[in-house]
């Protein structure tokens, strides 16, 4: 369990982070595992699984990447590896391809000559902004610092990189600057069955701003990010990260001072104009149909919920 113990501390630590390369380090990390168990398949992967699974609560995505691997079949237990390694590549290629699908897709609703404000490190909002450039638009993009693990340093520098002009600033400039943008593109850590998202902490605080300065929000979400659980009337666990990484020091250790972290909040589906998914546009009230006609229903950990996206249909 070497393998799977080095996976979930990876996870946990945030040095594999985002929910789509969570998901398909996920993936990966069953497939290289199943390749390595000898004997008791069933049990030596449930155990993996469940170790993985509890890393990060809010992120449907790794849920869903869990789930849909674990669903192999077979009699034998080298039957049950070469299905496991077969769902674990299908789900690999799922997120490879949705992200190219959305850029494609979320582009055409970036006009020539916009400003693009985007928060936290989304592959799949940042899909959407590269695809856009690649086009020919003139774009110029506003990025969060993202506080309190500043991946939008990352974003920062990926763009940059990439030949797009960025203009990086703290988080709560964001009603400020909100003058100055055009659209608003965010990425997703989970979208409920209401369509309401829940994203990196600081998310609902642009939106809240957008939609007082009529700005267009849009979000880009695979649809293993859409989750099944809520469609049974379970709440989404929002997670709150250690005090530290906030602040160290004298006044964390203060017998007054509370310091709280969480990573995630939620968005009201009212501010969201529109979900770019591989499958197309939608608006956030087609999150139950996403949840209910594009995702199968299957046991997993004792009760029905699902995972068998028939994404190739």
């Amino acid at each position: 369990m070497n393998m799977i113990e080095d996976a979930a501390r990876k996870i946990e630590s945030m040095e594999v982070r985002g929910a789509a390369r969570i998901a398909r380090f996920a993936a990966e990390t069953l497939k290289e595992y199943a390749k390595s168990v000898k004997t008791n398949f069933d049990e030596e992967m449930r155990r993996a699984s469940e170790r993985l699974m509890n890393t990060r609560p809010t992120a449907v995505s790794l849920f869903n990447a869990i789930n849909y691997v674990m669903s192999y079949s077979g009699e034998s237990d080298e039957e049950k590896r070469e299905s496991l390694i077969k769902r674990a590549e299908e789900f690999i290629e799922w997120v490879d391809t949705a992200r190219e699908k959305i850029g494609g897709i979320g582009a055409k609703r970036i006009m020539d000559g916009s400003t693009v404000m985007t928060h936290c490190n989304s592959s799949a909002a940042l899909s959407v902004i590269k695809h856009a450039f690649d086009e020919g638009k003139d774009i110029r993009v506003i990025a969060t610092e993202s506080r309190p693990r500043h991946q939008g340093h990352l974003t920062t520098k990926e763009l940059a990189d990439y030949g797009i002009d960025v203009t990086l600033i703290v988080d709560s400039a964001v009603r400020y600057f909100m003058k100055e943008v055009d659209v608003v593109v965010v990425g997703a850590d989970t979208i409920t069955v209401n369509g309401a998202l829940i994203n990196k902490i600081g998310t609902s605080q642009i939106a809240l701003a957008a939609k007082e300065a009529r700005v267009p929000f849009m979000v880009a979400a695979e649809t293993y990010k859409f989750s099944p659980k809520t469609l049974l009337g379970e709440l989404v666990v929002i997670e709150e990260r250690d005090a530290r990484e906030v602040i160290d020091g004298e006044l964390l250790s203060h017998p007054k001072v509370t310091v709280r972290n969480p990573a995630f909040d939620v968005t009201p589906r009212d501010y969201i104009d529109l979900i770019i998914t591989e499958i197309g546009a939608i608006p956030p009230e087609m999150a139950y149909i996403v949840i209910r006609d594009h995702l199968g229903y299957r046991e997993f950990g004792g009760e029905e919920i699902t995972l068998s996206p028939e994404h190739y249909d």
